[in-house]
């Protein structure tokens, strides 16, 4: 299974975001007769906006002007909802095929795999960024304040990855020394890590407005909460289907002592998973 699926992502974003019922204008207030008065027939009432979530926005009214800027508004956020929840999800797709697993430690058929043993060879923010809409400053900004989050609480979670990994095999095998051999594939939502909390909406969501540091910034609330809603939703589908594997483990077998020991357990092994052993 690859990384959280972007489009399952986007849709529940969207939809997330639509939930807060925007009206746009904000703060409109109809100012009488003179107003009305102010526009042609055809441009006092038109047909309004389909629904959300397929407009994320709503119009105030339905004065031509205020529906068509309640879409185009609408767009602009579906198409950075689309593109900045293409990029996380890329991005940990790439971070996965380089990430690796070190220093399991092998005794038996039980490994330990302790916190500080999954290695990204390049940080998340990093990979998110270099794909993450940036066509305008605020898009730049939003996209900034994103990657970055993502980057420091997904470095605290893999970090603290730990768990016990099965290698039946090395329970009893006949030779001085057990050749690589892979652990029994097991679902990541199986090893947790401390650093989970960290990737919860109220968490992403915190660090985010911190990053962007700019109160002001129209629907940035609403949007990261959309996005870090939708993102807790595919996680934990991505944890369940996602599997640790191919951690190849080999080791001494000390008692090894043929014909009154024809076989051992792996005393003191160790364990290495290459690139793309979490898949």
């Amino acid at each position: 299974m690859p990384a959280p699926q972007k489009d399952l992502m986007s849709k529940m974003a969207k939809v997330f975001f639509a939930m807060n019922f925007i009206q746009l204008p904000m703060d409109w207030k109809d100012m009488g007769d003179l107003y009305l008065d102010a526009f042609e027939i055809d441009e006092k009432m038109v047909p309004p906006n389909p629904p959300p979530p397929i407009n994320l926005f709503k119009e105030v009214s339905l004065n031509k002007y205020h529906v068509d800027t309640a879409k185009i508004i609408s767009d602009g956020f579906s198409d950075y909802i689309d593109g900045i929840c293409g990029a996380i999800c890329d991005g940990i797709d790439k971070w996965l095929k380089t990430t690796t697993i070190v220093g399991v430690i092998i005794n038996g058929p039980v490994g330990v795999l302790t916190p500080g043993n999954v290695i990204g060879a390049t940080p998340l923010n990093m990979l998110i960024f270099a794909t993450a809409p940036k066509k305008t400053p605020q898009e730049m900004k939003y996209s900034n304040a994103i990657a970055s989050a993502f980057g420091t609480l997904w470095q605290a979670w893999s970090a603290g990855i730990a768990g016990i990994l099965s290698y039946p095999p090395l329970a009893a095998f006949p030779g001085p020394v057990a050749p690589p051999t892979p652990n029994v594939p097991i679902p990541l939502i199986a090893l947790p890590s401390p650093g989970e909390p960290g990737l919860s909406p109220g968490s992403l969501k915190g660090m985010m407005i911190v990053n962007l540091a700019e109160p002001t910034a129209y629907h940035a609330s609403e949007l990261f909460d959309a996005i870090t809603k939708a993102f807790n939703a595919v996680f934990q589908i991505f944890k369940a289907s996602t599997l640790v594997k191919n951690v190849l483990g080999t080791g001494p077998i000390p008692t090894f002592a043929p014909p009154f020991m024809p076989a051992g357990p792996v005393m003191g092994g160790i364990g290495i998973g290459a690139p793309g052993c979490i898949s």
